[in-house]
């Protein structure tokens, strides 16, 4: 009877620390909560993780688990979604890119009765990924199909992480609810910073294809939009290379963050465009066993954590320098997206399990540090930083390195270390080759950082160039309210591309937003 009583009158969620051992073997997990919640073990019923948290700031790491004791447990599995198919009368509306902001723009059209048709540059996924091989491999870029570029967007081929402090633009929950139902796995429900793995990805990204056409939306892969049809100032199409139309009540832009070629089609028209401040760095790589080490204090629990992850930043006068998209057990890839760049990312799969950890470290740039007003001063200092790149990397997409505690010094490597980058590395003066001052903050945050996690100095760690990707150093205005272009009413800029997301689930909110002020309008 005790026990009847308790489930009937206190079925509750709770907060408790569990070491990773007591997380991760049931009967410990069930010990705990039975010590602090004073409830007999046998009495608890189901427990289940709501929310989970790895905390490294203390000696001994603990989770922060937010727990539901004393409830049935309803396995929750990745299904195949449906949405009723859309009547032949509804109206289109045209999205420019397949990545986070133009597919989640396109689902939550749907749902709103609107027929979707996507416009995306690239390959399906599953064609894609040859093109990423063959400039891995072969060092030849697909101006059109690399890693940036084609369905999915850039975060399809770097990592998948989704964290974001973009909470208040819309339902993070809803978002990820909806990468869950297309494969994902559930547990990215619980964790503070989820991520799904490359590996994952891809395969998500098509079910969510599946389930747009299943539904009457439309793709056009291959297809680079090079205009827009404006009828009496307002957008309803765009222009691909080749000349045709496509059509609809109003255009969603959701080009990306690298699609330069739209902010020069906006110059050439006299739309308004504005400068942007950005980030520039490095990618740093450590052995993941050293990150872990310091990270988790030594080498206790660690058959029960994961590979360990780290979030730095430091201010060094003006300039913030901060550590960006981290992979824990991921590799390095070449991030280019034309001839005669020099670009690197980082991403990792699913089981977070190579030897080694990277992360970007970047130094915000703004117009006071280019000197220049005009809209494209910082589009062309992170031209011109990758192209120095390029050429450092023998006029190729070899990754110029140079060793952490040799560049601190500012001396050559005579040696590299052994990388994870998916591609050759050459030895490269980077302490002369990045503008002065982003080597000098540079310089000061490695140091920042190695108070912060004693050890990140070290032999063992290196620095390959250039992490300049971080977002757009343009942006395309839009009115606060409306969503719309100032002078282009059907025009909506959305995402990474325009200047108003960083990352794949801000980019997804803010694709959900755009399509929602444009049902509103309509």
């Amino acid at each position: 009877m005790a026990s009847t009583a308790f489930l009937s009158q206190a079925m509750k969620t709770i907060n408790i620390d569990l070491t990773p051992e007591e997380y991760h073997v049931p009967e410990l997990m069930q010990k705990a909560v039975a010590r602090q919640t004073g409830i007999a073990a046998a009495d608890l019923g189901n427990l289940r993780v709501v929310r989970r948290t790895l905390d490294c700031r203390r000696r001994n790491v603990v989770y922060h688990i937010e727990i539901e004791i004393g409830i049935p447990i309803e396995p929750i599995c990745p299904r195949e979604p449906r949405i009723a198919p859309l009547p032949t009368s509804a109206p289109r509306v045209v999205i420019v890119g397949a990545g986070p902001a133009g597919l989640f723009a396109a689902l939550r059209a749907l749902e709103l009765g609107i027929k979707p048709v996507i416009v995306e540059r690239g390959k399906p996924v599953e064609e894609r990924k040859y093109d990423i091989a063959r400039l891995s491999r072969e060092q030849m870029v697909n101006p059109d199909s690399n890693w940036c570029f084609g369905e999915g967007g850039a975060g399809t081929y770097s990592d998948g992480k989704l964290y974001t402090r973009s909470t208040k633009r819309g339902d993070v929950g809803a978002v990820l609810r909806t990468f869950v139902a297309h494969g994902a796995d559930p547990d990215i429900m619980l964790d503070a910073h989820a991520h799904i793995g490359t590996d994952r990805l891809s395969g998500i990204i098509a079910n969510m294809r599946y389930t747009i056409e299943e539904a009457g939306g439309e793709y056009y892969f291959n297809t680079r939009v090079s205009g827009l049809i404006v009828k009496d100032g307002r957008v309803c199409g765009v222009i691909d290379a080749d000349g045709k139309a496509i059509e609809g009540k109003a255009v969603i832009l959701a080009t990306g963050h690298s699609a330069r070629d739209i902010y020069h089609m906006f110059h050439t028209h006299g739309w308004l465009l504005e400068a942007k401040p950005f980030a520039l760095g490095v990618r740093v790589e450590h052995p993941q066993e050293l990150i872990n080490e310091i990270q988790y204090h030594g080498k206790g629990y660690s058959r029960y954590l994961p590979s360990a992850a780290y979030s730095l930043t430091t201010q060094v006068g003006e300039h913030g320098v901060f550590s960006f998209c981290m992979c824990p057990g991921g590799v390095i890839v070449p991030a280019a997206t034309a001839e005669g760049q020099q670009v690197v990312n980082g991403m990792s799969n699913s089981r977070r399990n190579s030897p080694h950890a990277n992360s970007g470290i970047a130094v915000t740039v703004g117009l006071n540090d280019v000197q220049d007003n005009d809209i494209f001063a910082l589009l062309r200092f992170q031209q011109e930083v990758e192209q120095r790149m390029f050429h450092a990397g023998g006029d190729s997409i070899s990754a110029p390195t140079q060793r952490l505690v040799d560049f601190l010094q500012h001396k050559p490597s005579s040696r590299l270390n052994k990388t994870g980058y998916m591609g050759q590395t050459v030895s490269a003066p980077l302490h002369e080759l990045l503008p002065p001052f982003i080597v000098d903050s540079l310089i000061q945050g490695f140091k920042d950082f190695d108070r912060k996690m004693h050890g990140f100095i070290t032999e063992e760690a290196s620095l390959l160039a250039v992490e300049s990707r971080t977002s757009s150093p343009v942006r395309i205005p839009r009115n606060k309210e409306t969503l719309q272009h100032p002078q282009l009413q059907g025009l909506y800029p959305c995402g990474e591309g325009a200047g108003y997301a960083g990352g794949i689930v801000s980019s997804a909110l803010d694709g959900i937003r755009c399509i929602e002020a444009f049902n509103l309008q309509r």
